[in-house]
C-alpha cells in the first residue's frame, strides 16, 4: 500500500533496472511482444508419452500443466498424453507425503502414492518395458470424499453443466430467480481498502514462516463479513454433490466505474457440527477461483472501457476440478473486486496502461451484480453421477 500506484515501482524502486518490469510496462496488453514468448502455438501432436502433474492448490502455476494437456489432447491421436491431478501445492506431489494441506487432511499419503503407484509404474512401462502401457487418460484425487478417481476421458464425458443460481437473501439454488425487474445486490469497492487474499499480517511471499505455499486453502470465513464481498450459499445439501471438470462463472454485472475488477470463489464450507475435527467446523474451504480483469472481458489483444452502471455480461473460467461437497456442507460462492496484493489494484477507471496510472486515477465504484430471470448471475458445475 506505501507503494501507491504502479507507477511508482520504478520510481521509487526499480528505477528502470529491471528488464522484465520494464516489459510488463511497455506491454500491459497480450500484444505480438507477448504471443511470440506463448508456448501455446507450439503444441502439437506429441511425439513421446506425456504424464502432464498438477497440483488442485497450486500456489504457482496451477494453469499450465492443465493447458498443456488440453492442448496436446486435440491431436492425440496415438494415444500418449496423460493427467494426473491431486490435492497438492506447488511440486507438492515430490517433495511430501501428501496426506494433508494446511489444515485440510486427505485420509491418506497422496503424495507417495502418486510416486509409488502412478509415477514410478508409468515411467517404468515407457522407459524399460516393464509392464503394460494401459493407463487411464486421467487420473485425478476427488477432494472431499478424499479417493482417487480414473477415468478414460477428460473431462469426464458424463459431466453434466448444471447451473447454481444467484438468489436473494445471500442464497444459492438450482433454480433459475424468480419474477421480473432487475434484483442485485451490490457493494462499494475501495482501492484504497482492498481486501486482502490470505489473512494479515501478510508475510513476505518466500520469507520465513510465510503461509504462501497454502494460501489456497486458508478458511474464507476472514474476508466473508466484509461489507465488499458479496457471499451466496446453498442450504446444506441433502446428498453428496460431486463434480468434475470445467468450472464457470458467468456474471451479469455493473459498476459505476470504467474498469472493474472481478473476482469469483467457489467453496465447501464444512458443518458448524464437525465432530470429525473441530478445527474444520464451518471451515469454507476454496475449491476454485479466478480473477477478471473487466477491460479485458472481451479480448486480451484490445482491452475495452466498460460502460458505467450498464449490466454486462461477464465469463470467468474457474478452471477444473474434481470434488464432493458432502452431505451437511454447502456450497458457497463469493463476489469481490479486490485481491491484495495477489494482483494489482484496479484504478477502476479506464486508463491506456494501468502501470501508468497515477494516484488521481484511482476511485471508489459503486459495484451490483444481478440475480434476476432477466440477468441471472450463476455458477455453472460439471456435475457426475
Amino acid at each position: 500500500m506505501n507503494l501507491g500506484p504502479l507507477y511508482n515501482a520504478n520510481e521509487k524502486y526499480l528505477k528502470g533496472k529491471i528488464p522484465s518490469w520494464n516489459d510488463f510496462v511497455s506491454h500491459p496488453n497480450y500484444d505480438e511482444f507477448w504471443q511470440k514468448q506463448a508456448f501455446a502455438p507450439y503444441i502439437g501432436t506429441p511425439k513421446v508419452p506425456n504424464l502432464n502433474v498438477a497440483g488442485w492448490w497450486d500456489q504457482e502455476d496451477f494453469w499450465g500443466p492443465v493447458k498443456i494437456y488440453e492442448l496436446f489432447e486435440k491431436n492425440d491421436t496415438n494415444h500418449l498424453n496423460y493427467l494426473v491431478a491431486g490435492p497438492w501445492n506447488h511440486g507438492g506431489w515430490a517433495r511430501s507425503d501428501g496426506g494433508k494441506l494446511g489444515d485440510i487432511p486427505f485420509d491418506s499419503n497422496t503424495s507417495k502414492y502418486y510416486r509409488a503407484q502412478i509415477e514410478a509404474p508409468w515411467f517404468a512401462a515407457w522407459l524399460k518395458d516393464k509392464g503394460a502401457k494401459t493407463f487411464p487418460e486421467a487420473t485425478v484425487f476427488q477432494t472431499g470424499s478424499n479417493k482417487w478417481e480414473r477415468y478414460d476421458a477428460w473431462p469426464p464425458k458424463n459431466a453434466k453443466a448444471t447451473s447454481l443460481y444467484f438468489q436473494a437473501g445471500g442464497k444459492l439454488s438450482f433454480t433459475p430467480p424468480p419474477g421480473e425487474g432487475d434484483g442485485f445486490d451490490g457493494y462499494v469497492s475501495d482501492p484504497s481498502h482492498p481486501v486482502p487474499y490470505r489473512k494479515r499480517p501478510i508475510s513476505p511471499t518466500y520469507g520465513p514462516g510465510s503461509a504462501w505455499p497454502t494460501w489456497l486453502v486458508e478458511d474464507q470465513r476472514f474476508v466473508d463479513n466484509r461489507p465488499d464481498v458479496l457471499t451466496f450459499a446453498t442450504e446444506p445439501l441433502a446428498d453428496d454433490l460431486k463434480i468434475a471438470g470445467d468450472i464457470l462463472a458467468e456474471l451479469f454485472a455493473a459498476t459505476s466505474g470504467s474498469d472493474s475488477d472481478w473476482v469469483v470463489k467457489l467453496i465447501d464450507v464444512f458443518p458448524e457440527i464437525y465432530p470429525e475435527d473441530s478445527k474444520l467446523a464451518g471451515y469454507e474451504l476454496m475449491v476454485a477461483d479466478e480473477i477478471l480483469r473487466g477491460r479485458f472481458r472481451e479480448s486480451f489483444e484490445r482491452p475495452k472501457a466498460i460502460v458505467p452502471n450498464e449490466i454486462t455480461p461477464y465469463k470467468i473460467d474457474l478452471h477444473i476440478n474434481d470434488h464432493a461437497f458432502l452431505k451437511g456442507h454447502r456450497i458457497m460462492v463469493q463476489i469481490q473486486s479486490t485481491w491484495f496484493p495477489l494482483y494489482d489494484r484496479n484504478p477502476q477507471k479506464f486508463v491506456d496502461n494501468i502501470f501508468q496510472a497515477r494516484e488521481a486515477d484511482y476511485q471508489k465504484a459503486d459495484q451490483r451484480v444481478y440475480r434476476s430471470r432477466q440477468h441471472a448471475s450463476h455458477i455453472v458445475l460439471p456435475v457426475v453421477p
